[in-house]
């Protein structure tokens, strides 16, 4: 076989190769849960911040300054109601354990109920926040 016959029968290799590559990790991980201005999260990235956010609390623990009441200043329809706490859900979908919290937030309740999501993106105020839309 020619030297270019034999390049020409790998380019369907290399070619389907390279376009897996290039499809974002995340892509495969179906649509999306909440979208926090453009990030896009799905359930088990909002399930782990929430479960690490409410283990820290039930531990009477922090990374960083984090848990801590959300007092609610934007009035929020929350699904579940209770005194609020906010743990940061981090864009890179690692699960927060300290450092810079981002822009955005899961809140959750004392009985370890998901409330929502909120963001700084977005907000009228450097302080304020928005909610993060459901998808």
């Amino acid at each position: 076989m020619s030297p270019v016959k034999m390049l020409l029968s790998l380019l369907p290799l290399f070619i389907s190769s390279s376009l897996a590559a290039a499809v974002p990790e995340n892509a495969a991980r179906g649509s999306c849960s909440y979208y926090c201005g453009s990030t896009c999260y799905w359930d088990s990235d909002v399930s782990a911040a929430l479960a690490k956010g409410y283990e820290l609390y039930q531990d009477g623990e922090t990374a960083g300054d984090y848990p801590h009441q959300y007092h609610d200043y934007e009035g929020f329809a929350f699904s579940v109601s209770g005194t609020y706490y906010e743990y940061p859900i981090l864009k890179d979908y690692d699960v927060y354990t300290g450092g810079s919290p981002g822009a955005d937030r899961v809140i959750f309740n004392e009985n370890d109920e998901l409330a929502g999501l909120i963001t700084h993106t977005g907000a009228s105020s450097e302080d304020g926040f928005v909610q993060c839309t459901s998808a």
